[in-house]
């Protein structure tokens, strides 16, 4: 495992091991955390498996997780989300996935999201691009789109609720009002949807930093911006927003409160 990416891919691989003989299980065990969002045992099974694997790998690397904490500092850090869309899993739903990324000197450098159920794995790191496998298929490099004005923008978010609480319902309605179409993909897909070039802008709210660490290299590589939603180039500023580089700023203005 000399390559962080190789050990990355493999960490998805182990990952999938994991979440693909729990989804649907009948027997999944289901809890609740302090924040009243849902934890399975699959959740913390997978991030156990990943610690186990890096401390053999990575010993000396700092792991950020969101089922057994931890925090990135100035020096190397991975930082996981087991599973992205918990809701999605315990109720069956297949849009959900592992995110693993490597984040040094406060960016992210190495970035995998893996969504066994969707058949699909999305990858990248720096100065190498971002890659896509489909199924048993061959990689292919992505791209954000090249669409220049809002008029002809596809945009997406998570649950509307969150504008409301985390920021201004108003603000994102002038987004989609301005666009040409709208839906609430929400979570690591849209981020990669952005990062394929098959919609145009993704906007958090609200997110951890282990929600967006591997989407904020993904997107980049695959030529795009990715920002909090002051603008700044992060993915632990508590919200975030993705675009191609035509509309990204045109968006953010419009996200201001």
């Amino acid at each position: 495992m000399t390559s962080d990416l190789d050990l990355a891919l493999h960490l998805a691989d182990v990952a999938d091991g994991i979440t693909g003989d729990r989804f649907r299980a009948r027997d999944l065990n289901v809890d609740r955390k302090p924040d009243r969002t849902p934890v399975t045992d699959a959740d913390l099974a997978v991030e156990d498996a990943v610690r186990a694997v890096l401390a053999e790998h990575r010993p000396d690397d700092v792991v950020a997780g969101e089922e057994r904490g931890g925090s990135a500092g100035a020096g190397r850090a991975w930082v996981l989300d087991p599973i992205d869309g918990t809701k999605n899993f315990l109720r069956g739903i297949p849009v959900w996935a592992t995110l693993i990324a490597l984040v040094d000197g406060g960016r992210p450098q190495v970035g995998v999201v893996s969504a066994p159920a969707l058949g699909k794995r999305w990858w990248a790191a720096t100065g190498a691009g971002a890659w896509c496998r489909s199924g048993s298929g061959e990689p292919e490099r992505i791209s954000v789109s090249g669409v220049r004005e809002l008029g002809d923008a596809y945009v997406s978010t998570t649950h509307l609720g969150t504008w409301v609480e985390h920021h201004s319902r108003e603000a994102y309605l002038r987004l989609v009002d301005a666009c040409w179409e709208n839906r609430a993909f929400g979570d690591f897909w849209q981020h990669c949807l952005v990062a394929e070039g098959v919609i145009d802008i993704a906007a958090e709210p609200i997110v951890n930093p282990w929600d967006v660490a591997a989407a904020q290299v993904l997107v980049t590589e695959a030529g795009g911006t990715f920002t909090d939603l002051t603008g700044a180039p992060r993915y632990d500023g508590g919200s975030a927003l993705s675009a191609n580089p035509h509309l990204h700023a045109a968006a953010l203005s419009l996200l201001q409160r």
